[in-house]
């Protein structure tokens, strides 16, 4: 675009506005700025640059975009807390040289770069293939202004994060205020430069999370933070600058670290269809900066009891306030001890996140053991470890006070060395030499029962030889030197088939007796038709859930067999990861990640907990269960319908996202790649109540069968109530019946579960509603595809409207709680008599 004169500038910008197009750009000039409606597009078209507003905003902003990525996803925002009001807005070169936005009739300046340059003929914008929007000489190609020094909630790769010592330009994230409001937001993420350096994530000023210092390999307080082929980490502490940046090795891959609206820290890749993440922050109780008050430490698998415990050689500074589960308090050290040239020692705490290093002094010069003999000689060093944990261990780290907001890992983390007074240092002195000859009892008792192992695994397969052909298919157990044996069930067989190229793992049946602690009922964390689910811990602090199948279970091998081999092949964030199987004797059972939440139906349809959601996290449950089933029927290796979705099956992590689970009745249709989306079956499995028409009368299932499904579980999840709910006013309808008589008369707001508070979206509401309707229509033609399921819940556009919804009427069952009765149970026959039309 050119702009010949000052003077033709408003009629021609008027007649810009009435005859708008899209005009890609590849730089700002004096001569030709850039309007809205106009994209200014990286050399390699991987970035692009423009006006845009945010989901339900009319409010204009200038802002930088992933432009090969299906979904929008800015990553940089110029003017976010002055946004425009209409589309008259101009990005372009001022008199000065400084690219500025202003509006079409007006000369005040929305946004600058505020720059230095030497005039307007000296400077001109590109936006480069790094989502850099730079401001150069035109001649030299010197940099004058940059939008990395200046990010808003994004780290893209190759961007500085962190302090500028000789400028004192500070380069942290904000994140936005929510998904419609790109402005400064509550949450901050920045590396603190007192003591030694780390990264804290604040809220509202004040400390949320600490990430920790630099290991030299990662943040300590990101133990999944790893190098790979990927990612190539750059970290600088010197007296010019503390920054870290993240290249990138592979071509054409996009990765981000973004902070979200809710307080949540995020990095993540773009893979095909969707953001998959690598790590995010903060996610349980124990991240949250001094869960535990001074001088302890938080234990995650603590929790059923209490996550805080004190570091060895203190105890609670308030004992009440401990016996309470409130650890905030911290603790002191044991009365009547001393810790100064008093036989005082070190004992070490293994994979913690450091103490806070604000107070923590560095020494890059010393080796752990002249680290510990400087800790050692001064009375007030409380602890000391490795600053850098790359070549073995580098330089010294030793604290001079209190130990605040420590953690311990499962796995990852670091070795800390705790100053503890005499008495202590003896005490697990004493349990360290205990366990070292334990040691070497359990390697003498291991040799010997390898040995008879030996001996009875030849014999047992003598005996077994023999018997063959009487056993039926039945396992054999022979119990010799407290060793369990057995001969692979032709289950097992046909499983180990499925999973050979998986990473799913057999249990041995004693690693699951002992894990949920022989299936205690103090572990048991559900039961419904195929038997019950209960709570684990294995040996290394791992924590599983094992669905324990019973022999009634009308979930027989079959059923058992087809979840194994299907989820063994899935991966996707909104579905249940399965960590492996167990078949021994009669027990059949499968182990799978815990879900500390539970099931989404315990949450939404109990009055006291569903208080905890607010519209903003049903949505996201809503969006996250939508992706879930998007990726089976559409983006898996292998289409896959469901064919059981419901409340109780949608399990709920830390971070309350959804994850699909229970695939007993799942079924493959069209193979790997296959484009097959219906199928017949004589035995239709199900739960009322969520079970489309053709599916209930015909045995006809589909993509859109499941479709029905989400339908009936959105509705459900926006009202708070379930399907079979029973109506006064009308005893023969149920929840869609009563929804589409309401929707009808427009007051289909009117169902919306008060509990989610004052409703601000009621646009959003309405059309979620609206989407279920279309789901549940009766004939399965007219519903849509879950892709275009995801696609209605992300955008505004315009829907149609819904047709006639499927068993509008409950028929005989007069309200009946169905979610307890025969009716409901998941993995059993359901037969066509259960279920009427209308």
């Amino acid at each position: 675009m050119y702009f010949p004169s000052k003077q033709l500038l408003n009629p021609l910008l008027l007649l810009f506005l009435l005859f708008q197009t899209c005009v890609s750009l590849d730089t700002i000039t004096p001569d030709e700025p850039l309007a809205d409606g106009d994209i200014l597009i990286s050399n390699r078209e991987t970035f692009a640059l423009g006006f845009f507003s945010p989901a339900n905003s009319r409010r204009r902003y200038v802002g930088i975009w992933y432009n090969k990525v299906q979904e929008k996803t800015v990553v940089w925002v110029a003017n976010r807390d002055d946004p425009l009001n209409g589309t008259a807005g101009i990005l372009s070169i001022d008199g000065h040289g400084n690219l500025v936005l202003t509006e079409a009739n007006r000369s005040i300046t929305i946004w600058s770069t505020s720059a230095s340059v030497v005039s307007v003929n000296h400077s001109m914008a590109r936006l480069l293939d790094t989502g850099n929007l730079v401001l150069v000489h035109p001649k030299t190609q010197s940099l004058i202004w940059q939008s990395f020094d200046f990010p808003t909630d994004t780290l893209l790769s190759f961007m500085k994060f962190g302090l500028d010592r000789r400028t004192g330009l500070k380069r942290f994230l904000t994140s936005w205020k929510s998904q419609d409001d790109p402005g400064t937001g509550n949450f901050t993420l920045a590396i603190d430069p007192t003591g030694y350096p780390q990264l804290f994530l604040y809220k509202g000023g004040a400390p949320l999370w600490r990430g920790g210092s630099w290991t030299g390999q990662r943040w300590s307080g990101i133990p999944e933070m790893i190098r790979n082929f990927i990612f190539n980490v750059s970290y600088v502490n010197n007296q010019d600058e503390i920054t870290i940046e993240y290249g990138v090795t592979v071509p054409n891959v996009f990765t981000r670290m973004v902070v979200k609206e809710a307080g949540i820290v995020e990095r993540s890749t773009w893979r095909e269809t969707r953001w998959v993440g690598f790590w995010s922050a903060p996610k349980e109780k124990c991240d949250t900066y001094q869960e535990c008050g001074p001088n302890s430490y938080c234990d995650p698998n603590n929790l059923e009891k209490f996550e805080c415990t004190c570091l060895p050689g203190f105890e609670p500074k308030f004992a009440s306030d401990w016996n309470l589960r409130d650890g905030s308090g911290g603790c002191v050290r044991n009365q009547g001890v001393f810790t100064c040239n008093s036989g005082e020692g070190f004992v070490k705490l293994a994979r913690v996140k450091l103490p806070d290093t604000s107070i923590a002094r560095a020494d890059m010069n010393l080796s752990l053991k002249e680290c510990k003999q400087e800790c050692l000689k001064n009375c007030n060093c409380t602890a000391y470890t490795n600053a850098n944990e790359t070549k073995g261990g580098i330089g010294c780290l030793t604290w001079h006070g209190n130990l605040v907001d420590t953690r311990v890992y499962p796995n990852g983390g670091q070795d800390l060395y705790l100053r503890v007074d005499a008495t202590t240092r003896a005490q697990y002195a004493k349990k360290n030499d205990l366990l070292q000859n334990k040691g070497k009892l359990a390697i003498l008792v291991i040799s010997v029962a390898v040995m008879l192992l030996i001996v009875a695994s030849i014999v047992y397969w003598l005996i077994m030889r023999k018997i063959k052909e009487k056993r039926q298919n039945k396992n054999i157990f022979s119990d010799t030197s407290a060793t369990t044996t057995f001969e692979e069930s032709s289950t097992r067989r046909e499983l180990d088939g499925s999973t050979r190229n998986s990473d799913l793992q057999f249990f041995d049946l004693s690693k699951i007796v002992a894990a949920t602690d022989n299936f205690s009922v103090s572990n048991k964390l559900g039961e419904g038709g195929f038997g019950s689910v209960y709570k684990g811990c294995l040996y290394n602090g791992k924590e599983i859930a094992v669905k324990r199948l019973s022999k009634y279970s009308g979930q027989g091998v079959e059923e058992f067999k087809n979840e194994v081999a299907i989820i063994a092949k899935l991966q996707h964030r909104n579905l249940v990861r399965i960590l492996g199987y167990c078949v021994q004797g009669e027990e059949k059972m499968l182990i799978y990640e815990y879900l500390p939440n539970r099931s989404l139906d315990t949450l939404i349809f109990d009055e006291t907990k569903r208080s905890l959601l607010d519209w903003g996290k049903c949505f996201e449950i809503i969006c996250g269960i939508a992706r879930g089933i998007l990726y089976l029927h559409q983006d898996s290796r292998l289409r896959i319908i469901h064919r059981d979705l419901k409340a109780s099956n949608v399990l709920l992590d830390n971070a309350m996202h959804p994850k699909i689970a229970d695939f007993g009745m799942a079924r493959i249709v069209g193979g790997e790649l296959g484009d097959q989306i219906e199928a017949n079956t004589n035995r239709v499995v199900g739960t009322y109540g969520y079970m489309s028409p053709e599916y209930a009368m015909r045995g006809l299932f589909s993509v859109k069968s499941d479709v029905y499904s989400f339908g009936v579980l959105l509705l459900e999840i926006i009202t708070g109530k379930r399907n079979n709910t029973y109506y006064h006013d009308d005893p023969s309808s149920n929840l869609i019946g009563h929804i589409w008589e309401l929707w009808k008369e427009g007051k289909a707001m009117e169902i919306v579960d008060s509990s989610l508070g004052d409703i601000t979206l009621d646009n959003e509401v309405a059309r979620c509603i609206q989407i279920g309707l279309l789901c549940v229509q009766e004939y399965a033609t007219d519903r849509p595809n879950m892709s275009t399921v995801v696609a209605m819940l992300g955008n505004d556009k315009p829907l149609p409207s819904p047709k006639q919804p499927a068993f509008v009427f409950m028929g005989s069952s007069h309200g009946k709680d169905t979610s307890t009765s025969e009716a409901a149970i998941s993995v059993n026959e359901v037969t066509i008599s259960l279920v009427r039309g209308r």
